[in-house]
């Protein structure tokens, strides 16, 4: 081989290196940790149990070609820095996050460790990308919430209780939605000719108090932000509005299973399942400055008959007709 063929083939295996420098090396069992904001993965439930669905599609099996660290925050959002830290401290070849606040977490604990968060409902206007065709750091991953998600949801509560005319809307300061969500509430409903009233909640017990208050602040229906908090207390609220004969309109699919009045928005659980793809091309080479964050592109109506009966609403016809489930 002359000199010109060397320095020739030189290069060429510098590319190949430098193309597969992120893959994973031949026989390594790569290593995923879970930033999870719940106790227990009983308590995640469905969400536990797609996100590993989703890896299992893949070819993936738990142990023997991919490895777990599997972190819970018990709704203890301070707990997340020193949970990220610990998985940054084992290494692992990525680390997903579950809510806002732990990929917060995660983008303070690594800036080379590729993060890949899952319900995310603004992740530019949080910092956590410069933009979702292109990130440009080391975090990716799913969002939550397209453009005019929250003017679906409150035109879709004003048609399903036509005389709306103060809304409660329950929000946790600090937690997974930011404060601009809430004046897109504000803002949506205004055009109906809806008022909306925001009732604070910091702690699961500070739901009970925002949602018993309903009733004597004259309100005409309850809704609430999207937050992991306020869906992990989903029956409560459920069987405080019921309580006070107010319709309910929960951020999640399943806070109408729980007995809300009705709930509009992406399937969360098939979110987490497509986020173990993101992961998978992480694994492979890429770069997560370089994968498009990915936004849901099909919505659901799911209404609660039981619910609308217990509390004597009559369900519209039309919109009982635009209905994906109802829960009878």
């Amino acid at each position: 081989m002359n000199r010109r063929e060397l320095f020739k083939a030189l290069g060429m295996a510098s590319f190949a290196w430098s193309s597969c420098a992120n893959a994973q090396a031949p026989g390594r069992i790569p290593k995923v940790g879970m930033l999870w904001h719940a106790g227990s993965a009983e308590e995640e439930g469905a969400y536990f149990a797609s996100l590993i669905q989703g890896f299992k599609d893949l070819g993936y099996v738990d142990g023997q070609t991919i490895l777990f660290e599997h972190r819970y925050a018990h709704e203890q959002y301070e707990r997340f820095p020193s949970l990220a830290r610990e998985l940054v401290g084992l290494k692992v070849d990525a680390l997903m996050a579950s809510i806002l606040p732990a990929a917060r977490a995660a983008q303070q604990a690594t800036s080379t460790i590729p993060v890949v968060f899952v319900i995310v409902a603004d992740p530019v206007g949080s910092g956590l990308a410069e933009s979702l065709a292109r990130p440009g750091s080391n975090l990716t991953g799913m969002s939550n919430v397209s453009e005019d998600l929250t003017a679906k949801r409150v035109q879709t509560f004003k048609d399903t209780v036509p005389s709306l005319k103060r809304m409660g809307l329950i929000v946790h300061p600090g937690g997974q939605s930011p404060p601009r969500v809430f004046e897109e509430y504000r803002a949506a409903a205004t055009v109906f000719g809806v008022e909306t009233v925001v009732l604070e909640a910091r702690t699961p017990a500070e739901l009970d108090v925002a949602m018993e208050s309903a009733s004597t602040r004259r309100l005409d229906a309850i809704a609430s932000a999207p937050d992991s908090m306020i869906f992990n207390s989903r029956g409560r609220l459920a069987d405080l509005a019921l309580k006070s004969r107010l319709p309910y309109m929960g951020s999640n699919l399943d806070e109408a299973t729980a007995g809300a009045l009705l709930a509009y928005g992406p399937n969360h659980a098939d979110i987490f399942r497509r986020s173990a793809a993101v992961v998978d091309k992480i694994l492979h080479g890429e770069k997560a400055s370089e994968i498009p964050i990915q936004q849901p592109v099909t919505f659901s109506l799911r209404l609660n008959l039981q619910t609308a009966k217990k509390i004597g609403l009559v369900i519209p016809p039309l919109l009982l007709a635009r209905a994906d489930e109802v829960i009878e």
